[in-house]
């Protein structure tokens, strides 16, 4: 995997035959825009001056590696946790987003599109907006909106405005039309911040770019604590933005086993999962190539999770090549293995996790049990504050 960074994508966006973008002329000459100046203006003084100061000052980073000394104890192997979720904002994705929003800054613009599921890439977006002065509309399905209640007050209170979208199954899918439809209509003062590593070119490339310096943390500050590197990296895969983000500092060593979790949800039926690597076939979503649940017409098939940000019916096209080529182990935690990840992490480590990193959580702990000598790195990508109104309503508290 030398050169890895090099290589991935090529300069139309792909990463083999995964990405790309499928798009109308008109939108295709405003992402060439947006492609060429990323290029340009990511690689500035200015640009990685004014960011590096951002992550310091404002959102916090490096955030810390933690040894889970409890759920070690307890489950075999050496378990850590880096931890995503003391991110200003409370989850990974503040990373990119401030990322967008000082790309937009510099392009001119005035207003930040977007879509959320658990609503964490919606809060980070208000941050940034709010931080960077700009307009900011992020579009959210009415399931989501009552499942994340808190993150969709936190949204307001930073002066986003939030447009709930009611057709379809109304979650993370049909938010992303929306906000697709909604950047359409006014492109020119507005930049589409995709929340995730999917979405036409540059996106994929860009978001995981910006998330990299998760990555480049973890493999870092493991080796000073370890002097080593951790035998395996496991983090949830929904789009996939966190797990490419920590899988960045580790993907040219191929001692480390990179694993992905996907969400098993309730069975495999159509409709009750969101397992899209392990399930989906090649097609075309949102504008780019990637792994893809389909129904009998070809049609992006209807998905769930326990977890809002992880169901989604496509996976980020890099994803999609990383399986074909073998490099990352794609896996799956159903609902019941992580709503106990959930409690678990709380109740030993008293650390509540978001429910799409409890995903990562539930595999960890299988893994660790059947390697109790090796050392586990889990990217923690967000913490459970949102969720736990809906695990205690739905689940109620774990019996003694």
């Amino acid at each position: 995997m030398k050169d890895y960074f090099k290589q991935y994508p090529d300069t139309k966006g792909f990463f083999k035959e995964y990405g790309g973008a499928f798009l109308p002329p008109d939108l295709q000459e405003e992402m060439n825009r947006i492609t060429d100046a990323y290029h340009a203006i990511s690689k500035s003084h200015n640009f990685i001056s004014e960011l590096r100061s951002i992550r310091k000052h404002f959102q916090g980073r490096p955030t810390p590696v933690y040894y889970c000394k409890n759920l070690s104890a307890k489950y075999g192997g050496r378990i850590y946790l880096k931890r995503e979720d003391l991110n200003h904002s409370g989850a990974h994705k503040l990373n990119h987003c401030m990322g967008e929003a000082l790309l937009a800054k510099y392009l001119g613009k005035k207003k930040l599109i977007a879509e959320t599921g658990a609503g964490q890439h919606g809060v980070a977006l208000a941050t940034a907006a709010a931080y960077f002065g700009l307009e900011c509309e992020i579009h959210m399905g009415e399931v989501d909106i009552a499942k994340e209640h808190p993150n969709v007050v936190r949204m307001e209170i930073l002066g986003t405005k939030v447009v709930p979208v009611t057709h379809g199954l109304k979650t993370l899918k049909e938010a992303v039309d929306s906000a697709f439809d909604a950047y359409l209509a006014d492109s020119e003062n507005s930049l589409y911040c995709i929340g995730s590593v999917v979405g036409p070119h540059p996106f994929p490339m860009m978001v995981r770019d910006f998330q990299r310096v998760v990555g480049i943390e973890a493999q870092e500050q493991f080796f000073e604590m370890t002097g080593e590197q951790p035998d395996h990296v496991v983090a949830c895969v929904g789009g996939g933005s966190n797990a490419m983000g920590i899988f960045s500092g580790f993907i040219e060593d191929e001692d480390v086993e990179l694993h992905g979790v996907e969400p098993a949800g309730l069975s495999d039926k159509n409709g009750e999962h969101a397992s899209t690597i392990t399930f989906g076939k090649p097609g075309i979503i949102h504008g780019f190539k990637c792994y893809l649940l389909q129904d009998e017409k070809g049609e992006p098939a209807p998905v769930y999770s326990v977890a809002s940000g992880l169901d989604y019916p496509g996976v980020g096209p890099e994803h999609s090549m990383l399986k074909d080529i073998k490099r990352v182990k794609y896996q799956r935690a159903n609902d019941k293995e992580t709503i106990d990840a959930f409690f678990e992490l709380s109740r030993l480590e008293g650390i509540i996790p978001a429910l799409e990193s409890a995903h990562a959580v539930a595999y960890a702990l299988k893994l660790a049990k059947e390697n109790p000598q090796k050392s586990i790195l889990i990217n923690l990508s967000g913490r459970g504050d949102k969720d736990i109104d809906f695990v205690v309503d739905k689940y109620g508290l774990p019996k003694e």
